[in-house]
């Protein structure tokens, strides 16, 4: 019997399993070899219980293997339920047995999924901030179109690239080219659009990730169920304050003007409301004609990062099995 990857692999110098030539298989990549006498020159089978307890017992992993190979051959086998047995990464590698039924877990349901099991990995987020010597978060940039989030966006990920230190943009528009393009403008599917967007940045965050979020995302209860995705002060809200007036005299993509013309439908800022955050983390002003550079105003969100701690990786210390502090 010949298994895959870093499990034992049985080997029997019988001529029915046809092995051409058993001495040029070298001993070093872990092949156990028996005599014909050991092997009872009998076929191996997956449910033959005999042959499972006297080769299959000290192989460890085996009893949540899906597939035995015999002879070449793919061979299903029976597996451990996931609703009757979670075995995480430390119970796998120290070899122990879930299928006692004395460490059954609970299943759960979330939304329309239903019998599922969150499976813990002992590679945390302290190990990948520790890694890449910073802290995980979302900066959430919200504001009318042509406030200059995307600008923003892109200026602030070069400035903090230069500081050696790794972001990712989800900008509204990008992740509707696929993540999002079955989504449309209409209330319920921009609240949809959000949570999606707010979901993904969690990944990144938890990664270790600074995730710059770019969107519009006009209705406060959206972007306050973002923030409660994530843990306390590691969602940044940044609010693009530019008047309507100056958004619509910038108008980079002509949308505007179609929505003046009626050509747009439930545009934000015109026939649809924007509603501006209530306490968010930074607010970037914009009143007159002269405003900050895209620079200039990626800094003041950065020296907030820095303030934070965000971007100094030796504020974070890690004692294994006694969380993090900052």
């Amino acid at each position: 019997m010949i298994s895959i990857g870093n499990r034992s692999v049985i080997w029997c110098t019988s001529p029915e399993f046809q092995l051409s030539d058993s001495s040029s298989l070298p001993e070093k990549l872990g092949f156990s070899k028996f005599s014909v006498s050991d092997c009872e020159r009998r076929s191996l089978r997956p449910h033959d219980k005999g042959l499972r307890s006297s080769f299959l017992a000290p192989i460890k992993a085996m009893e949540v293997s899906k597939t035995s190979y015999i002879n070449g051959n793919a061979d299903t086998i029976p597996d451990v339920r996931q609703t009757e047995y979670k075995a995480n990464d430390n119970e796998l590698m120290n070899g122990s047995n879930g299928v006692s039924g004395k460490t059954l877990c609970q299943t759960s349901t979330v939304g329309k999924s239903t019998n599922i099991l969150w499976h813990k990995c002992s590679v945390e987020k302290i190990d990948r901030q520790e890694l890449l010597q910073q802290k995980g978060c979302v900066i959430w940039i919200t504001g009318l179109s042509g406030s200059g989030k995307s600008t923003l966006a892109c200026a602030l990920a070069r400035a903090l690239h230069s500081r050696g230190k790794l972001t990712y943009i989800l900008d509204g528009d990008n992740v509707r080219h696929g993540l999002n393009r079955d989504l449309s403008f209409k209330a319920e599917d921009r609240a949809e659009n959000i949570r999606r967007i707010g979901e993904v940045a969690k990944l990144f965050a938890d990664a270790g990730v600074i995730c710059i979020a770019s969107v519009i995302s006009p209705y406060r209860k959206d972007r306050d169920a973002c923030r409660a995705l994530l843990s306390e002060g590691d969602f940044v809200e940044v609010f693009m304050d530019v008047p309507l007036q100056v958004c619509e005299a910038r108008d980079p993509k002509g949308l505007y003007k179609l929505a003046r013309a009626g050509k747009i439908k439930g545009f934000t800022g015109v026939d649809d409301p924007y509603e501006a955050p209530m306490n968010a983390e930074i607010v970037l002003h914009q009143e007159g004609v002269v405003c900050d550079s895209p620079s200039e105003l990626a800094e003041k969100v950065i020296s907030y990062l820095e303030e934070k701690g965000y971007l100094e990786g030796d504020l974070l210390t890690y004692t294994p099995g006694c969380g993090t502090s900052v």
